[in-house]
């Protein structure tokens, strides 16, 4: 498995890959991810301009450890097999489908990216696939759409596209996007992949953004797509585990591995009733913690 699988990812930043302005150095604001794009940022008639631009960017610029997305134009265009081909020529780490609906639209790209790794001499398996849910059917069908390929890393909620496939709009309550939200976290956790949520487009409201931010968080997503470097710090603040969680954590992996041995099943720490059940939360929090670079344990 492709190591870079299950790596942190709490933010996602989109950036017009047309815009050299806007690709050449955005790894100083510390993003985990940045998006390129070749989609909706783009005009119809400056597509080739843009994979020209993202591929020297790929080619030329140090990210420093920032994972490069590359979202490529919809299955129903004649541009996404070009759009494959020069982000994995370039050294892509990943691609994003845009509008999936099926097992099927994973399968097809999946394809191009083998014929594109042989092409260009990249190693097998080493470009990775997330998709787009941007529509009622792909919500529904969001966990064949994880279980598609063993490159796939995750699915993220367009909420522009589907709120208008579901015949409502963004209302900045995050009531029209409720279900899509928790089926598609149900069915990342299902088949074992990340999910994460869509953009919040009003920069003037930043406490709006925070409370969305950590209702998402509560919902068990792993991270959130962003438009400005300005969101990337309530972000990362909200998918850190504290101080308080990792001490918690600790002691609950501690007192569990030694209760363990001693053949005792239930007991408390900071006087709550721990059991078995609390094992793995535990180990993923401070898991969280060192991807994040605030763990400073010893387990």
């Amino acid at each position: 498995m492709n190591p870079n699988k299950k790596r942190l990812r709490r933010t996602m930043m989109f950036l017009n890959a047309q815009k050299p302005g806007l690709i050449k150095d955005p790894y100083i604001y510390k993003p985990d991810s940045i998006m390129l794009d070749l989609e909706d940022a783009v005009a119809e008639n400056q597509k080739d301009a843009a994979r020209f631009s993202l591929y020297h960017a790929l080619k030329t610029i140090n990210y420093r450890g920032c994972e490069r997305v590359v979202r490529i134009n919809g299955l129903d265009t004649p541009y996404w097999r070009e759009d494959i081909r020069c982000a994995v020529a370039g050294g892509c780490d990943s691609i994003r489908i845009p509008k999936t609906e099926s097992a099927k639209d994973v399968k097809v790209v999946e394809e191009e990216i083998i014929k594109a790794e042989k092409d260009f001499g990249r190693e097998e398996g080493s470009v990775l696939i997330m998709s787009a849910i941007e529509s009622a059917r792909g919500v529904m069908h969001a966990l064949e759409v994880c279980e598609a390929s063993d490159r796939m890393f995750g699915i993220a909620l367009s909420g522009g596209d589907y709120t208008k496939d579901l015949q409502t709009h963004i209302t900045g309550t995050g009531i029209e996007l409720m279900g899509a939200r928790q089926n598609m976290v149900i069915a990342a956790r299902a088949a074992g992949v990340q999910c994460f949520d869509t953009v919040y487009t009003d920069l003037d409201d930043m406490d709006g953004f925070r409370q969305d931010v950590e209702n998402i968080h509560l919902m068990g997503f792993d991270g959130k797509s962003i438009i400005n470097p300005r969101q990337i710090p309530i972000v990362h603040e909200i998918f850190t585990p504290t101080q308080k969680d990792i001490i918690f954590a600790e002691k609950v992996v501690k007192e569990i591995d030694t209760k363990k041995a001693q053949g005792i099943g239930v007991f408390t720490v900071d006087g709550k009733m721990i059991d078995i059940a609390f094992y793995d939360g535990a180990k993923r929090t401070i898991e969280l913690a060192k991807a994040s670079g605030v763990y400073k344990g010893d387990l």
